[in-house]
């Protein structure tokens, strides 16, 4: 069974952690052989916008690692004392510097591989008064026609706006969810379930 990033020492008294099954646990985590403080590891919120303008989609090319100088939605890991809207939100005018009145959750997928679960909201542009934030190189508006597909930094996004297209297609939007799944033989191949 996975077990998230390798911890060395306990954030409560400083001890070096050891790898067992807690008592009446199912997996092996961190636990501090001193204090006996168990180090849960969890899935990482990544939260972000499809910032929508009459028919264009708001992409930003990333300045930033991974996937430096590839088209994105805005996104970004959801901070404590945040909702996922309000994360969402600042995540978009952090990387685009543009404001957006939020709307409903679009889609919910779980990336296991990376311990990551990413929740992309639909989003109205407030303005066309956005530019790139510290983590863009560029931001701009694209119809369906002129969406990079080939230079997209991430499957989550290809996926998610292929889902976008296809439903506003068939004006039939609605939450949509899945799983992005490593292909193991393959490190840069996907495989994408949607429920």
């Amino acid at each position: 069974m996975k077990m998230g990033k390798r911890m060395k020492f306990c954030s409560q008294c400083g001890t070096e952690v050891e790898r067992l099954i807690p008592e009446g646990d199912n997996r092996q985590r961190h636990v501090c052989p001193e204090c006996r403080t168990i180090h849960y590891q969890n899935p990482k919120m990544v939260v972000g916008c499809i910032p929508l303008w009459e028919e264009q989609v708001l992409l930003c090319r990333r300045a930033i690692e991974p996937r430096y100088g590839l088209w994105t939605l805005p996104a970004g890991f959801m901070e404590n004392g945040e909702t996922a809207q309000q994360g969402a939100a600042r995540e978009t005018w952090e990387e685009a510097q543009a404001r957006v009145e939020m709307g409903e959750l679009y889609t919910l997928f779980n990336l296991p591989h990376i311990d990551q679960v990413y929740l992309l909201f639909l989003s109205r542009l407030q303005s066309l008064d956005f530019g790139p934030g510290s983590e863009s190189l560029e931001v701009a508006l694209f119809d369906e026609s002129e969406i990079p597909w080939d230079e997209l930094a991430f499957p989550v996004v290809k996926e998610t706006l292929k889902l976008f297209f296809a439903d506003r297609s068939t004006d039939s939007l609605r939450l949509r969810s899945g799983s992005i799944l490593r292909v193991s033989e393959h490190p840069r191949r996907y495989r994408t379930e949607v429920f």
